[in-house]
């Protein structure tokens, strides 16, 4: 009897132990799961960063031309505002030292924000519904240094995880005579919008609620656009006042 007891007792001990066990393991594999993520994360936004910084160096070292394709989502994350509103000051600083920028934008409604502010900082810009520039995302400087964007999904609303800055003459090449095949028949951030409000009917405050623009700015715009005067253009977001 005192036998049977004590291999009950053992077993039940035994149980419990295993228990115990099982249950650190999955407290360990969730805590490994949940590093794996975090070193993922860190990951992704490393290089967004880099991709960011390859624009912006690009931007900075253009001689005569910067053409690209971009995808011209409406950035709110507090570090990526950051980011694009350095990257309007450089093109300010580029087109006053006499280099043409040039941009294609998918041409949805909501693309008109960043396009507004594209074009307040000095680069022209244009929208097409040409289907390749829905998925491109590059930058080529003076002819002879490509930039290109990756995004994290296959989708055209998923952001840019990484980039590769490529010097290569033969693929900016390439990459230009694809571009101005776009450039030449599409329609200027000016034509757009007016195309916009003539087709839609809609309101400068309904429009301006849908694109994120300022709606005092944007009819400021419309009436410059036909001919009237109106205030000064904002500058782009973020920027400080002299």
């Amino acid at each position: 009897m005192h036998t049977e007891t004590a291999l009950l007792i053992l077993e039940s001990v035994l149980l419990l132990f295993t228990i115990a066990l099982l249950l650190y393991s999955i407290l360990e594999g969730r805590r490994r799961s949940q590093l794996m993520l975090e070193v993922s994360r860190a990951t992704r936004t490393l290089t967004r960063m880099e991709y960011f910084q390859a624009v912006t160096d690009s931007l900075a070292e253009a001689e005569k031309e910067v053409i690209g394709c971009v995808t011209g989502h409406r950035l709110t994350a507090p570090e990526d505002q950051r980011r694009i509103n350095g990257i309007f000051s450089l093109i300010e600083t580029a087109v006053g030292r006499g280099v043409k920028i040039r941009y294609l934008l998918p041409k949805f409604h909501d693309r008109l924000y960043m396009g507004y502010f594209y074009s307040r900082a000095g680069a022209e810009v244009r929208f097409t519904t040409n289907p390749l520039v829905y998925s491109l995302r590059y930058n080529v400087v003076d002819g002879k240094l490509v930039v290109v964007g990756i995004p994290e999904a296959k989708s055209e609303e998923a952001s840019t995880s990484k980039g590769h800055r490529l010097p290569s003459e033969e693929l900016a090449s390439i990459i230009r005579e694809h571009f101005y095949g776009c450039w030449e028949k599409n329609e200027t951030f000016e034509e757009y919008l007016k195309e916009v409000m003539a087709q839609t009917g809609t309101s400068v405050e309904r429009l301006a609620a849908e694109t994120g623009l300022d709606s005092v700015s944007l009819r400021t715009l419309l009436r410059d656009l036909d001919g009237g005067r109106g205030g000064p253009a904002p500058r782009h977001p973020g920027a400080r006042k002299k």
